[in-house]
């Protein structure tokens, strides 16, 4: 289903810690073994769509992933990044990792884009983009920029009280980019 009011199930290693100020450190087989159960034990129920939020760069839990998604087809990856060098250089290599391991890519997200004062309507670029950010690494990569997201407090702010900025503050740049990001990665996964 979709939507703002549509059923979601999440899974985090942060729901079998004992306290929220442990850390977890494991290296090699430990975290791919909890990424294979995590993606083979647990009762995910019937799915429209599984999105697994995966850390910056190219690493052991892509490959993880990627080995257990082996028998079934992966429909594609976002690729997300600030506008910053230091982001786009990372996203260059899962952008190769991608294209090595032929998992097809939706395309580019450039998050942190902007940032719009609430008080004067300034728009400042906190990061800037010095090579020109997700908007020239889309065109050189030939992907699609799904969506350049601005930076808003008021995404963290709903987090923090475990509520969507999508229902909170529906009129927000933020909240009109996460819709047009949806409906992008929809219509890329349909049945063709």
């Amino acid at each position: 289903s979709s939507g703002i009011n549509a059923e979601y199930g999440v899974m985090s290693i942060d729901f079998l810690l004992s306290s929220e100020e442990d850390a977890v450190i494991w290296r090699g087989a430990k975290k791919n073994g909890m990424i294979k159960e995590f993606l083979c034990s647990v009762d995910w129920g019937d799915l429209d769509y599984l999105i697994i939020d995966t850390p910056p760069g190219t690493s052991d839990e892509h490959l993880a992933i990627v080995s257990l998604f082996k028998k079934s087809k992966i429909d594609g990856a976002v690729l997300v990044t600030t506008p910053q060098e230091v982001a786009l250089s990372d996203v260059r290599k899962e952008i190769n990792f991608c294209r090595k391991l032929r998992i097809p890519m939706i395309g580019i997200v450039e998050n942190m884009a902007s940032y719009t004062c609430p008080k004067c309507n300034t728009v400042s670029q906190i990061f800037p983009a010095t090579s020109g950010g997700g908007i020239a690494l889309a065109e050189a990569e030939n992907l699609p920029l799904l969506c350049s997201l601005p930076l808003d407090p008021l995404v963290g702010r709903s987090g923090d009280n475990g509520l969507s900025i999508l229902s909170e503050a529906p009129q927000a740049g933020v909240s009109e980019g996460y819709l047009i990001l949806v409906e992008k990665i929809i219509e890329f996964c349909k049945p063709k």
